[in-house]
């Protein structure tokens, strides 16, 4: 199976640099199905073509079969040479560093747009060009499919489930990889391995930024996971943010109905950036259109979450914290942000979810992570209700979106082991906006964002709760919103910053 991928962009021979391979060597990857080769054929400066070719071992895949619908079927069949799975693990395998957007010798060029186009000569389409269309130009791309007929010299038998597919527009190079690696087992609809909830995983850490805004979202998460009910509505609740007024709840239910299973969404992480060939600055700017008019957008939402974590990183910075714990850590994104800044010298991530954690060690990459990098960060499993010596003598600790998932009767013992045991010398801690749900329009009138909060809050109501916490704890309390305010609703979340009292 081939794929070319083809740079017209001045100075197109960079995209060895992006893709750390030389334009001069053949490289080979073994695959333990196949062997990988990744050559050039075109290195000009106005033109260059990188060829990833995949020849399958077709021992091996006998040897991986699941059988068929046949009994040959395991030797009869398209996958040596039709775009499939096998290439997206090839995709990984072989520019697994180009699709993190990592560039050491030119870091400047994982974030250039570049006029690129792929071509792959046969892709089974099942749903044929349409369905093509309908996954690749909601990202920007210009597609052209060209049907390949079942036998040229027998033209009426018609055309092969197989078409020449060129894709084509002006992205970054991590931003095609990654939506080629999604898409094209998508358009296969079918995989060669078995799919577990490790699959989750995958989806959300390639296609965070675009597939939660991409208007066939359902349809692409049911065919990535082999149209597995469970596994769908956790990977879109994951995809969308609370702050999306409940559609993660709304939208997994209806990918459950929608494959017959019964499975209950849940998780709240991911990202809905819509972003893709058409850009990063683009998708802000549909946002923004979308909040004045009163209509929140998928954009936005991610927007949002990304504005949250960068009022919290601001407010740990200004305190000037070094040994910063985070509450309720879920699958580590303030983590992250929290590794990438060297003025936090310990980092202690909490949740009373061993899974969160386990997702949160995936995302932050800990089993690869370079010695003195990890001995900068610890995952702790424990309640927040509960006094934990673990958490004692921090510079700071955050309760961020936390608080809303603490039954009302159980906050008082959350305020006394944060506040009064722990007592870090700053908390932040934020919250959805109650009184901006009414800018949801998928919200009913008095619904929460998501199904897990116990309760949420208007500005007030926060206000008089950590302004008593403050009082009883010895500690000042400043409120700052996250988010473009409404003129009557005010922000969509809110932020308090407490600080010790010297």
């Amino acid at each position: 199976m081939l794929l070319t991928i083809t740079s017209t962009s001045p100075q197109a021979t960079d995209l060895g640099f992006l893709l750390h391979k030389n334009p001069a060597a053949v490289r080979s990857v073994e695959l333990g199905f196949a062997v990988a080769h990744v050559f050039y054929p075109e290195a000009q400066p106005e033109r260059c073509t990188v060829a990833l070719l995949v020849e399958v071992d077709p021992v091996a895949l006998v040897r991986r079969s699941r059988g068929g619908t046949f009994p040959l079927a395991p030797y009869v069949n398209d996958r040596p040479y039709a775009a499939s799975s096998f290439l997206s693990v090839a995709l990984r395998k072989v520019f697994g560093t180009a699709m993190r957007g990592q560039c050491e010798e030119r870091p400047e060029l994982p974030d250039a747009p570049l006029e690129l186009s792929a071509r792959l000569p046969v892709l089974p389409c099942r749903g044929g060009e349409g369905m093509a269309r309908l996954l690749f130009e909601p990202l920007g791309y210009q597609v052209s499919a060209q049907p390949i007929p079942l036998d040229p010299q027998f033209p009426w038998w018609g055309d092969s489930p197989y078409s020449d597919v060129v894709v084509s527009g002006r992205c970054r190079i991590r931003d095609l990889l990654r939506q080629l690696y999604v898409l094209l087992p998508v358009l296969d609809d079918d995989k060669h391995y078995w799919v577990t909830k490790d699959e989750i995983d995958k989806l959300v850490g390639s296609a965070s930024e675009w597939l939660a805004g991409h208007p066939e979202r359902d349809v692409i998460v049911r065919r990535y996971l082999r149209h597995q009910p469970g596994l769908a509505a956790d990977a879109i609740a994951r995809l969308l943010d609370e702050d999306a007024g409940g559609g993660a709840a709304q939208t997994a239910e209806g990918a459950e109905d929608a494959d017959g299973g019964a499975a209950q969404a849940a998780g709240t992480a991911g990202t809905a950036d819509a972003t893709g060939a058409a850009g990063a600055a683009g998708a802000a700017g549909a946002a923004d259109a979308a909040g004045a008019a009163g209509s929140p957008s998928a954009g936005e939402h991610a927007r949002l979450r990304d504005l949250r974590l960068t009022a919290v990183l601001g407010a740990l910075k200004a305190s000037g914290a070094r040994r910063v714990l985070d509450l309720g850590c879920g699958d580590g994104r303030l983590l992250a942000g929290l590794l990438r800044d060297g003025q936090f010298e310990e980092i202690v991530g909490v949740d009373a979810s061993a899974a969160a954690l386990e997702r949160a060690a995936r995302r932050l990459r800990l089993a690869e992570m370079a010695p003195r990098q990890r001995a900068r960060i610890r995952l702790l499993q424990g309640a927040l209700t509960y006094s934990d010596r673990r958490l004692a003598d921090y510079d700071a600790a955050v309760l961020m979106e936390v608080i809303e998932h603490v039954d009302p009767d159980r906050l008082g013992a959350l305020e006394q082991a944060v506040f009064g045991e722990a007592a870090p010398a700053t908390v932040v801690v934020t919250t959805p906006n109650a009184e901006y749900n009414a800018r949801y329009p998928g919200l009913a009138p008095g619904a929460r964002r998501h199904p897990d909060h116990r309760f949420e809050w208007g500005r007030a109501e926060f206000r008089a709760w950590a302004g008593a916490v403050a009082r009883r704890h010895g500690y000042a309390a400043a409120f700052q919103p996250v988010g473009a305010e409404d003129a009557a609703a005010g922000p969509p979340t809110q932020l308090a910053v407490l600080a010790r009292c010297p």
